[in-house]
Formats: structure tokens, C-alpha cells, sequence
């Protein structure tokens, strides 16, 4: 019992030993409305150190920060030519794939951290783990998982920013994130990770809300919870502004 008493006591001094990350973020609540072109988000914090002191002699720390959006299911399809026509041909469903990704480190990440811990936390773009609904070859599974972030990629919603994160002092930390007028609604994560040596040695995670706000918000609301209504008003304006464009051209 002595024994396991003092190694229970090691293990909580080691743990306490640990440095901490305080993170926090511009804004908790982006909102979006008809004039929405994007936003930026400032995440920062603090790094605190055992003692309240930055150890001497220590080599220099590397802050990541990823941010996820919500998770969706997806499906891929492959495109291919037949007798001179593109079709549809071969599709891959994902069960969880993050709807928004985007990654911001000092310098590329591949110099900060090896592939295993890469693939461990899911640092950078092909290190995601995506959920395939299907059990494809695996080399199957990785080229649609390519075309996959390579479609979000072009969308703007999936990218990495190398040069984004500064450290100041070892102690502070300072990061941008750009989130594309395209970006999805629902709860966003930022998990903020202190790496020294490829080995990561603290994380975070704070939460970021995007919704829509005004009129926009009031069409999503009705599109999700009223669907027939809001399928019958839509086909009734579209007739309406037909008829209106009609009739305008034959005055005119």
C-alpha cells in the first residue's frame, strides 16, 4: 500500500509538472446575415509553466491550433468518362467527416511533429480519420478521402495556415483563423495544442458558435421545420416572379 500510495503521489507531482494552456477566443458567437463575407478569429492564451516561471534552458515551444466544424455525413462521388459523356460512377459514403477544418501553426507542420502523432490528433490535412460507411480496399478509401479534401479545399473550407501562430515570450500565443462566407452553421471547436520536441505536451479546447441571425436565420428555421410550407412558398414565389417577368416584358 506504500508503495502504491508513493507512486500515486509521483504520478500527480508529474502530472502537476505539466505546463497548462489557458486559451481563449475573439468571439464566442458569429453570426451570420446577407451581408456576411467571412470573419476572422483571434485565438489566444497563455502558457503556464510549473512555479509560474518558463523553465531555463528549454528548448522553444510550438502552439497548434485546429479548428473543426461540426461533424456531417458525406458521400463521394467519382466521376468518369464513358463514350465521351462524364457520369457518375463509383461513390463513397463518410458517416463523420468535419463540415470545416482548418489547421494554423507557426511553420509547416510536418517540420513540428512526426506522422504518428500527425494521425494521433489529427494534425494537418491528410491526417484527418474520416469514417467510411462502407468497407472499401483501403486504397480506395484513400483516393476518395483526397478527392474529398481536395473538394473542400477548393471550397475554402478545409486549409492549412503555416504561418499563422505567433509565441511571444515563450509564454503568450496568438493565432488566425479565417472562416469563409461558405462556412457551415452549428458548434465549431478549437483545440489549441503545446508541442516541444514533436511531443505534445498540453491541450485545449474552447468553442466557437456560428449561426445564422435576421432573415437568414428565419428561411433556415422554416426550411428545417416546416418543409411542405416552405416547399409550397418557395414554388409559389418562383411562379409569382415568372409571371411578374412575363408580364413586365410584354408591357415594356
Amino acid at each position: 500500500m506504500k508503495r502504491l500510495a508513493a507512486l500515486t503521489a509521483l504520478l500527480l507531482l508529474t502530472a502537476a509538472a505539466k505546463p497548462v494552456l489557458v486559451p481563449d477566443v475573439s468571439q464566442r458567437t458569429v453570426r451570420i446575415v446577407y451581408s456576411f463575407t467571412g470573419a476572422e478569429l483571434l485565438l489566444f492564451g497563455a502558457i503556464l509553466y510549473p512555479g509560474g516561471r518558463l523553465p531555463a534552458g528549454e528548448r522553444p515551444v510550438d502552439i497548434v491550433v485546429v479548428v473543426k466544424g461540426p461533424a456531417q455525413s458525406v458521400l463521394v462521388r467519382e466521376k468518369a468518362r464513358v463514350a465521351g459523356i462524364w457520369i457518375n460512377a463509383d461513390r463513397l459514403r463518410y458517416r463523420s467527416a468535419p463540415s470545416f477544418y482548418a489547421i494554423a501553426s507557426a511553420r509547416p507542420i510536418d517540420r513540428i511533429v512526426d506522422d504518428r502523432t500527425r494521425a494521433i490528433y489529427e494534425l494537418g490535412l491528410d491526417s484527418l480519420q474520416l469514417s467510411p460507411a462502407s468497407s472499401a480496399p483501403a486504397d480506395e478509401q484513400e483516393r476518395f478521402q483526397r478527392g474529398l479534401v481536395d473538394l473542400k479545399r477548393r471550397a475554402g473550407l478545409y486549409y492549412a495556415a503555416p504561418r499563422a501562430v505567433g509565441v511571444i515570450g515563450g509564454v503568450l500565443y496568438r493565432a488566425r483563423v479565417a472562416i469563409p462566407a461558405r462556412v457551415p452553421v452549428g458548434r465549431f471547436t478549437a483545440e489549441t495544442f503545446l508541442i516541444r520536441d514533436g511531443h505534445v505536451l498540453a491541450a485545449a479546447t474552447t468553442h466557437v458558435d456560428i449561426q445564422k441571425a435576421g432573415f437568414e436565420r428565419f428561411v433556415a428555421q422554416a426550411a428545417d421545420q416546416a418543409e411542405i410550407a416552405y416547399g409550397l412558398t418557395a414554388v409559389a414565389l418562383s411562379v409569382a416572379l415568372g409571371w411578374g417577368a412575363g408580364w413586365a416584358a410584354r408591357r415594356f
